[in-house]
């Protein structure tokens, strides 16, 4: 197995600098995940009975001023019925406090890759298997192929559609080693060629099960697992007083 960073497909140019951008990016992604409602302050995802349709205002009434409550839907896997649920957000949360900061490997244009992108008509979907669902999967609409060579083996990745964008899950040896151990996340970029993408693994970043166990997560399917290490990206959260081991 190889160490190696693949050779772009292709050079990256950027006139206010790459790693500048990538430092910009890096601030923001800190800056979101400590939000009132970001990541880090979901403290709680509630799912109501079948037919019960949620009510913020109850649900938030005696909460600290620092909740917010929002709802949320999915779709029960065994019935295919649609399920309502209540998510509660604390900008005072403990992981808050004592989040420090994400690990990552150090910017590398190497890690900068141009994809084909074939596009594949009609709502495709494909079944991914999700964090909390005791091996269940929904299926997700992946609307095209991306294939791209890395270390001389070719690659047919699967990224769903995420309100719009490109979203891949990815796996890689790193996982459980020196990166969250379910994998990571990538927004895929178009191109003005509507047949080519740019997968830029230094904006690979820790999903966001890795910050909150109140979030289920999809995985990476077979086909998004990498034979060599992506050392690129995110690395871990880091928690002081040992708060990322109670979390």
């Amino acid at each position: 197995m190889s160490n190696a960073a693949p050779t772009p497909a292709g050079p990256a140019e950027d006139p206010a600098g790459p790693g500048e951008e990538w430092n910009a990016w890096r601030a923001e992604r800190q800056r979101t995940l400590s939000a009132p409602t970001g990541n880090l302050a979901l403290v709680e995802t509630r799912w109501l009975p079948a037919g019960e349709e949620p009510d913020v205002d109850a649900a938030k009434a005696g909460q600290p001023d620092t909740v917010t409550v929002t709802t949320l839907r999915r779709v029960d896997l065994v019935t295919g019925a649609p399920e309502h649920g209540l998510r509660f957000w604390d900008a005072d949360s403990a992981a808050i406090r004592h989040f420090e900061g994400v690990e990552a490997f150090p910017y590398d244009p190497a890690w900068v890759l141009e994809a084909a992108y074939s596009p594949v008509p009609g709502a495709r979907r494909i079944a991914f298997e999700h964090l909390r669902d005791n091996g269940g999967t929904r299926d997700l609409v992946v609307p095209g192929d991306i294939t791209l060579t890395v270390d001389g083996r070719e690659y047919t990745l699967s990224a769903f559609d995420d309100d719009g964008t490109l979203l891949l899950v990815f796996g890689d040896p790193t996982n459980g080693d020196t990166t969250y151990g379910a994998g990571r996340f990538l927004f895929v970029r178009r191109t003005d060629d509507d047949n080519r993408v740019v997968l830029d693994f230094n904006r690979a970043f820790v999903p966001p099960c890795g910050f909150s166990d109140q979030y289920n997560c999809p995985m990476p399917p077979r086909q998004n697992r990498f034979h060599l290490p992506v050392q690129a990206g995110e690395k871990r959260p880091v928690f002081r007083d040992g708060f990322l081991a109670q979390h």
